[in-house]
């Protein structure tokens, strides 16, 4: 049995949709009517990394786990990997950040990914760490102003980042789930190529077949707008990240997905193709 935690976020349900059929698979989630990716093998369970007995149970028969958490600062790493090996898993495949390989990177979020990393090392059971750049999925937080203003808001809009489709890191999730050759691995995740919001601006309307244009944020406008979705701490290092890859700290290329998958990982423009429709109004369909 193979349980994937988070499976109504972002990667998690990318996980659930790119496993082979017949695999058996427990999707953990706080809210298990809000799963809208499953399989006939698949069983939905409730669990919530602040209530242990809920842990116990998702965690009863697995063998091997997918790990996303997004406390940041918090002990849902701890507590998890505490009740996993309590329960006889044998392999953990966690969720990280490329940024914690980078020296210059000394924000809240990545000393946290870090310390969590290292609680997994040191957890006696098996592991493998996807460190994944940018999600391109974080350029639907431009939806709505791109369906009812044709604009693009961004802070550093011509620095550059190789994001990754998150359907690529799922690939690999699974690849290391399922596949021998993964154990004590860590695989960085990005796209093909380094881009930056100016131009993918430009390929999102190509897509969309509409003029759209940039406008450049100022770190006062963009903390601004951070904070109105988080607190300050995790405003001002998303922040701090943003100055990292102005400084060209989220360039390089890295080979993760083709080493894993055997193929070449997916561009800006094929995500933007195949998730269009989020850009488009209503009354435009």
């Amino acid at each position: 049995m193979i349980l994937v935690t988070g499976a109504t976020g972002t990667v998690g349900r990318e996980v659930v949709r790119s496993f082979p059929p017949g695999v058996p698979l427990r999707l953990m989630t706080r809210n298990p009517a809000g799963i809208t990716v499953t399989r006939p093998e698949a069983e939905a369970v409730a669990g919530d990394y602040a209530d242990p007995g809920s842990l116990a149970r998702a965690l009863r028969g697995v063998r091997k786990a997918f790990l996303v958490t997004d406390r940041v600062a918090g002990d849902d790493d701890a507590v998890f990997l505490r009740a996993a090996r309590a329960a006889g898993v044998r392999h953990v495949v966690k969720l990280s950040a490329a940024a914690v390989t980078d020296a210059r990177a000394d924000d809240l979020i990545t000393r946290w990914q870090r310390a969590n990393e290292e609680l997994l090392r040191r957890s006696e059971m098996e592991w493998t760490l996807l460190r994944p750049r940018s999600f391109m999925s974080n350029c639907l937080s431009w939806a709505g102003p791109v369906r009812s203003e044709r604009v693009v808001r961004a802070l550093f809009g011509t620095s550059v980042n190789a994001c990754v489709d998150p359907r690529d890191i799922a690939e690999v999730a699974v690849r290391a789930l399922t596949e021998d050759g993964h154990r004590s691995a860590a695989h960085t995740l990005t796209g093909p190529e380094a881009i930056s919001a100016v131009e993918q601006t430009r390929l999102l309307a190509q897509v969309l077949g509409v003029p759209l244009r940039f406008e450049e944020l100022g770190p006062e406008e963009a903390r601004a707008a951070l904070l109105r979705r988080y607190p300050p701490e995790l405003a001002d290092a998303l922040l701090s990240s943003a100055q990292r890859q102005r400084e060209g700290a989220k360039a390089a290329v890295a080979n993760g997905v083709r080493e894993v998958t055997g193929r070449a990982p997916r561009s800006f423009g094929e995500w933007a193709g195949d998730h269009a429709d989020a850009f488009v109004a209503e009354v435009a369909r």
